[in-house]
């Protein structure tokens, strides 16, 4: 099978846990061994969040007193897929040293008139001071996040994949950018792509099997983190639908799920890193499937 692998951004950091280059690096190790698990009898693509990461820069820059102003948003996106893929690629290269592995630096073509340019709910980074954070409460920052539209490399993905590459791109949903109308001319976008809605887009045209969404939940619950909750084993798009999630968090990765499954008819499934075999095997997490009546 040909298997998009979606990484939260817990792959990396936990909750909780200081930014440090340390801290990543240890927790990487957790990642190697769940996808090497699944390497030597699939193709695999490997995106990852950035949250943690693209904060923690934003407010290095904000503070730098060397620079006239900080650096927006796509370039420290561009930044985070470098130093995320490099740690994926040093990694697997150790646990996989027969497979060819590289990282791609990725741009996701978004709309420059998207509604989320005026409403930002994208949280980045950790809890922030007052004069940095964006929302009303003074302790995070909220960013646009734009539909994307097209991975401008899809098509260099997709003859890397086809030639045995385990692929690393599209970090943090890919470095957003808008197309001029008239010359088609690039230009950076100061937003954050989701990076699960990213990943269905990238499945469906990498002509995916599976889109495997690893979180630090073990499956889709309905009334997480109340007396009502219940654990989602098997679930059609319209489920997942009917399941209100919340925005930040579980939202955008069932939303994900759900497009990848009616738009191509293959399987998704939302699950816990450590359990990334089991999961594809069907012995754990949220299994998405098509509607018998939709096919």
């Amino acid at each position: 099978m040909r298997i998009v692998i979606a990484l939260g951004g817990n792959a990396l950091l936990h909750r909780g846990e200081h930014p440090d280059a340390a801290v990543q690096e240890a927790n990487i190790d957790r990642v190697t061994t769940a996808i090497a698990s699944l390497a030597d009898d699939h193709e695999i693509v490997i995106t990852h969040g950035n949250g943690p990461q693209i904060g923690l820069l934003a407010v290095e820059s904000a503070a730098d007193p060397a620079l006239s102003a900080p650096y927006p948003l796509d370039l420290l996106g561009a930044q985070t897929q470098g130093m995320i893929g490099s740690l994926l690629v040093r990694t697997l290269h150790d646990a996989l040293p027969d497979r060819r592995i590289a990282a791609l630096v990725t741009h996701t073509l978004v709309r420059a008139d998207d509604p989320a340019f005026g409403r930002p709910t994208k949280i980045v980074g950790q809890v922030y001071p007052p004069e940095i954070a964006g929302d009303t409460t003074g302790r995070r920052r909220v960013v646009p996040s734009p539909v994307p539209e097209r991975v401008l490399e899809a098509e260099t993905m997709h003859e890397l994949v086809s030639s045995g590459t385990l692929l690393i791109c599209a970090g943090g949903g890919g470095v957003p950018v808008t197309a001029d109308p008239d010359t088609g001319a690039l230009v950076g976008a100061e937003a954050v792509v989701d990076k699960d809605l990213t990943a269905a887009l990238l499945a469906e045209d990498l002509k995916a099997d599976f889109l495997l969404i690893l979180t630090d939940v073990p499956c889709v619950y309905t009334g997480y983190g109340t007396p009502d909750q219940r654990p989602v084993l098997g679930a059609t798009p319209a489920d997942l639908r009917r399941g209100e999630f919340p925005e930040d968090s579980m939202g955008p990765k069932a939303e994900a799920a759900a497009r990848f499954v009616e738009r191509t008819g293959a399987l998704a499934a939302i699950g816990a890193l450590d359990a990334a075999y089991e999961i594809v095997h069907g012995r754990s997490g949220t299994l998405v499937r098509p509607d018998p009546r939709a096919v």
